[in-house]
């Protein structure tokens, strides 16, 4: 059987098999420490699930508008309104099966091949994926950890040809955790009105903060960038609702038509009652998101502590998400090797930085508990002085 040609040009989820592989391990009884995952240990919040049972024994279970409910549609818009200072209506919204089903079909609609997608590195590891089986080009753009792991305007600057239709930014960042400062969204946005560049915002971290960062979306810079840019945003992450596959983008009408009618002709609409579940995060108390990112924040600060104490290795403090990038130069091993020996010898799993475009790093999730924190450092600590 002779596959298609876009199946041989993606690489699989690196992310997704070391955590199935952790959690098989695990299944087998063996004690693993797994900071692999970008899901919230918590569950989902009580109000939320109620929602959707209620949904549920009211009938809310057959076929529903492609674009999503009405009602969710509209909650997006007054959150990105109230919330983001961006002027969405609900027709400039599309529910979608999960925050990466979103990003997949704004590629589907937007990108054709010859075009060029300016993706910064370290990235989430779909992003270039996705480009390139809609048929473009990804245009990787490395950063530096003395910047932050941020992409400066000189370097968008710089990666910008006459076949650039898109820029992915991602604040806060998965990998890195890293936060554009509103200043430095201001630079980029001039740059993406210039050049009259399509912009796609993922900020499905937004409400994942610390210290004293702050977000701002590049939509809310002004009327010029708002024109031009898409959002990207979902459920999973500040909601502790991974499993329930709701994500959405908002952008011109236009965009949200034409993702309608790919979505139509793939998925249809997403989970009916998962819908209404969604909706009671948005309009409910949001004290369950700070009591997660507050928990977040003490997790961070302990994985901080311990990284610092293991000489061979390095961390930048992220700013926002759930994740350390850790720089593993120093122990001399390339992340694949090292991820692999490092569950195979301690029993801990975590993500090679390859799969980010970073090889000298790895990525470790704090979204788990203290206990499981405390244990797997200390393992992390043993395996690298026996290198």
């Amino acid at each position: 059987m002779k596959l298609a040609t876009r199946v041989s040009q993606v690489t699989p989820s690196i992310t997704l098999a070391i955590s199935a592989k952790a959690k098989a391990m695990k299944a087998e009884g063996i004690d693993v420490c797994s900071f692999s995952a970008g899901e919230p240990d918590f569950d989902t919040p009580a109000h939320i699930k109620e929602a959707a049972k209620s949904a549920l024994d009211k009938g809310k279970t057959k076929y529903g508008p492609a674009a999503g409910e009405p009602k969710l549609r509209e909650a997006i818009a007054n959150k990105l309104q109230n919330d983001n200072a961006l002027n969405y209506r609900p027709e400039n919204i599309i529910v979608t099966n999960g925050g990466k089903h979103s990003l997949f079909n704004l590629m589907l609609a937007l990108i054709e091949p010859g075009d060029e997608v300016i993706i910064p590195a370290p990235y989430w590891l779909s992003y270039p994926e996705m480009v390139k089986l809609a048929g473009g080009s990804p245009v990787i753009v490395s950063t530096q950890q003395e910047h932050g792991y941020k992409i400066t305007p000189q370097q968008l600057l710089g990666a910008i040809t006459s076949n650039t239709k898109l820029f992915v930014l991602n604040s806060p960042s998965n990998p890195t955790g890293s936060v554009y400062t509103p200043d430095e969204i201001r630079s980029l946005a001039e740059i993406i009105v210039e050049k009259n560049l399509l912009v796609v915002s993922d900020e499905i971290y937004e409400k994942i903060l610390y210290d004293d960062a702050r977000h701002l979306s590049i939509g809310a810079v002004g009327a010029e960038s708002f024109d031009r840019t898409v959002v990207s945003s979902g459920f999973a992450k500040s909601y502790a609702m991974t499993g329930w596959r709701v994500g959405y983008i908002a952008a011109p009408v236009e965009v949200i038509k034409a993702m309608t009618t790919i979505q139509s002709h793939s998925t249809s609409n997403v989970c009916t009652f998962a819908q209404y579940g969604a909706i009671a995060a948005l309009e409910g108390s949001q004290d369950c998101v700070e009591q997660m990112r507050q928990a977040f924040a003490r997790r961070r600060q302990i994985m901080l502590q311990a990284i610092a104490s293991i000489s061979q290795l390095s961390s930048s403090k992220p700013q926002g998400a759930f994740y350390l990038f850790v720089d593993i130069s120093k122990t001399g091993m390339k992340s694949l090797d090292f991820c692999n020996n490092l569950l195979l010898n301690q029993k801990v799993a975590a993500i090679p930085g390859v799969a980010f475009g970073a090889d000298n790093c790895i990525r470790l999730s704090y979204a788990t508990d203290l206990t499981s924190i405390n244990k797997g450092m200390e393992r992390l600590d043993k395996f690298v002085n026996n290198l």
